[in-house]
């Protein structure tokens, strides 16, 4: 599979996990575009980075887009976004949204309701580095 038929996979995964299996429906709600656009700025300031200093890249023949064997990928155009990949723009929306989905639908069960705080467990070492400190 190429890189850009994984990330659309990813995106249905997560919408279908969304819509269908979790109920959350989080696409549905404007709550969540607004901080989901705050999102996707740092993501292509991100991507930018390392993209464009060649720190990470990508082969042309998975992406939409080609090699740049030149150098430095264009910063808009062949398939970019602030150099990097429009494929990874999926992938951020897939992992934002699958998270989001699964702290809601925890959330409403009631996993954690309150913070763990306080002295170590019972089962914590007594002895050595990470030995329990005196109450």
């Amino acid at each position: 599979m190429t890189y850009t038929q994984i990330g659309i996979l990813a995106v249905a995964i997560a919408l279908v996990a969304d819509l269908v299996v979790f109920r959350t429906k989080l696409v549905l709600r404007k709550g969540f575009w607004l901080p989901y656009a705050i999102i996707v700025c740092f993501q292509l300031l991100t991507n930018g980075v390392l993209t464009g200093f060649m720190i990470v890249r990508y082969s042309g023949s998975a992406i939409i887009g080609g090699n740049h064997p030149s150098g430095t990928p264009p910063f808009i155009g062949d398939g970019r976004i602030a150099y990097a990949p429009i494929e990874d723009l999926l992938f951020g929306f897939a992992m934002i949204l699958g998270v989001l989905v699964l702290w809601i639908w925890w959330g409403k069960r009631g996993v954690q309701r309150t913070p763990i705080a306080g002295p170590p467990p019972k089962w914590w070492p007594t002895t050595g580095p990470l030995r329990r400190r005196p109450d």
